[in-house]
């Protein structure tokens, strides 16, 4: 079994200097590759350091919504054509907390990040928090079918799920999925087609059962694969199969 942990964040403090002890721990649970997302500045660049330093690992460089104020696009386009980057992310609209960014700057950087992505043919990492609407409309006016889109750390119903799918989006489910308090987003993860599915643990956030209430790690992907494995009906070694072939592929690796 191989599984690929398409979001998660090895550049985050909390993993700071035990960066190959939990490259080995989550290999022994079968999670051999990762994507390490940025979100800022700082944290795009201790992606990119650590995808140059560690094989297993790949970058994913943006702005997330949190710190639109603060985007660089020459920044982002220069990094972005370095070989260990394979998409632009975590970017996107986040109205859950009052203190980020009003909804029209977040829409703007957005979108500015979605250009640049088209321009350069690169994959995108979406992050979508109480914004399904407006998220919805911006992916709908941007063709990203040739570059590629990852609607990350699903949340949403069935609805939601077939609008965006309909856009041709990859949907990616984090620990989330294994929670009994989430049964709408079990439902959406039961009827996520197999060649669309993808899965993450977004650690140190989100962290699955069994360990829910701990610091989460990339090898608790093992779990996630676990967990839609249950719901879907299907063996974890199908999932894990699927979901590391469909990373593989949206972040052209294959």
């Amino acid at each position: 079994m191989k599984i690929f942990d398409s979001h998660t964040h090895l550049n985050d403090e909390a993993f700071a200097g035990k960066t190959q002890e939990y490259i080995d721990r989550a290999a022994e649970l079968d999670v051999d590759e990762m994507a390490i997302i940025g979100s800022n500045e700082e944290f795009n660049i201790e992606a990119i350091r650590l995808a140059q330093n560690y094989q297993p690992l790949h970058a994913v460089i943006g702005w997330h919504p949190e710190f639109a104020k603060e985007y660089n696009e020459e920044q982002l386009i220069n990094q972005i054509k370095l070989p260990e980057v394979v998409a632009i992310g975590e970017i996107g609209l986040d109205y859950h907390w009052e203190e980020d960014p009003e909804p029209a700057i977040q829409k703007e950087i957005l979108i500015k990040q979605l250009d640049v992505a088209q321009q350069y043919n690169m994959p995108v990492s979406i992050h979508c928090r109480d914004a399904f609407d407006d998220m919805y409309q911006i992916l709908k006016n941007h063709d990203m079918s040739k570059s590629g889109i990852i609607m990350h750390s699903f949340n949403g119903d069935v609805k939601w799920l077939n609008k965006f799918l309909d856009l041709g989006l990859q949907i990616s489910y984090s620990g989330v999925v294994s929670f009994k308090n989430a049964p709408e987003v079990q439902e959406s993860a039961k009827n996520t087609p197999l060649e669309r599915l993808l899965v993450e643990t977004d650690a140190p956030y989100l962290t699955p059962v069994p360990y829910r209430g701990h610091q989460n790690e990339p090898g608790y992907t093992r779990y996630v694969v676990d967990a839609i494995a249950k719901i879907k009906g299907v063996t974890p070694d199908e999932i894990a199969k699927h979901t590391f072939n469909n990373a593989k592929r949206v972040y052209n690796l294959s």
